[in-house]
């Protein structure tokens, strides 16, 4: 029998990402995320996300994907965070003295790395294109391509690290988890591996989405001078980000028109690079992860359920809102 029959249960949008030897999943109020020990023991952490995150901001289009960007940033950062103290043995407290100091310091210098190396490196390969190519939109969709393809560059020589290539693993094992609990099915292995590793809303696909929004956009500005070239690339990056966020819930949430998923098709082929086929321990992992954070969200709202399988898996008929997927 179907959880559907064997449970009313009030579900919403689940996403989540793939860490060091483990996977976080992130809820509509809560993030739980779950690593496996070097001992081969499981260790869980949970956090109810910041009211700054759940508010009535975060249901507004446009406005919510720019609040979604710093949410997956910060929450990311903090789930990675604590996956690599459980590989190193040093769990600690999420109220550690210095540890929010860190995490922002850490947070700050990996953005500003992202932001060099993928919005102003490409001016500086295509700018002297702009006295020599007429009209100048060319050289400005050739900053694109060349993004395009230091994104892909990356994500290619980062997939050849060992382990890096567990994380995308575990990623594959997050895919294919929410994808079973999105599709009503039990949360048990056999279920997870006859889902893909592909997700629609993976972030893989927010980064090819914000490549080619960024095309249009920057397309659109003509070609400036130096210091606005280079200063448009970073103010408009949450301009971007609002739109690569409404197309990518437009195309997970239309996923039955064709012409829809022809055109996010490429979102799907990308993910090739970023997920692996997971391991059982691994979606053992990824299933832990996934129980937890639904009992986390149906002991915050009991009256939206009336109970959760012994499994932790739980039933609904409501479609999920489109969290973004790691």
């Amino acid at each position: 029998m179907s959880l559907r029959n064997q449970h009313k249960v009030v579900r919403q949008g689940y996403g989540g990402q793939a860490v060091i030897e483990g996977v976080m999943i992130r809820g509509p109020r809560h993030a739980t995320v779950v690593c496996r020990r070097p001992d081969g023991t499981i260790s869980r952490r949970s956090r109810t996300l910041q009211k700054s995150y759940t508010g009535w901001a975060s249901k507004i289009p446009f406005l919510r994907g720019v609040i979604i960007l710093g949410e997956t940033l910060h929450l990311g950062m903090w789930a990675l965070l604590f996956s690599q103290n459980v590989a190193l043995a040093e769990e600690r407290s999420d109220e550690d003295k210095g540890m929010g100091v860190v995490n922002a310091l850490t947070l700050l210098i990996a953005f500003s790395i992202a932001i060099g190396i993928f919005f102003l490196a490409p001016i500086f390969g295509t700018r002297w294109l702009v006295n020599q190519i007429d009209p100048d939109i060319v050289a400005i969709v050739l900053e694109g391509v060349l993004r395009l393809v230091l994104l892909l560059g990356y994500l290619l020589l980062i997939g050849r690290m060992g382990e890096i290539k567990r994380v995308f693993e575990y990623h594959g094992a997050e895919h294919m988890t929410i994808a079973t609990w999105e599709s009503d099915r039990e949360l048990k292995i056999e279920n997870v591996r006859q889902h893909s590793r592909a997700h629609p809303r993976c972030g893989t696909s927010f980064l090819l989405v914000v490549a080619v929004v960024a095309i249009l956009v920057f397309t659109s500005l003509g070609t400036p001078p130096l210091w606005w070239h280079l200063t448009s690339r970073i103010v408009f990056i949450p301009v971007i980000a609002a739109i690569a966020y409404e197309a990518i819930r437009f195309g997970g949430t239309h996923r039955h028109i064709r012409l829809v998923n022809w055109l996010f098709a490429p979102n799907l082929w990308l993910q090739a690079l970023t997920t692996r086929v997971p391991k059982d321990d691994q979606i053992e992992i990824a299933i832990a992860a996934m129980e937890a954070a639904v009992a986390q969200e149906l002991a915050d709202a009991p009256a939206a359920a009336e109970t959760v399988t012994a499994t932790g898996a739980a039933a609904t008929g409501v479609a999920p809102t489109g969290q973004p997927t790691g």
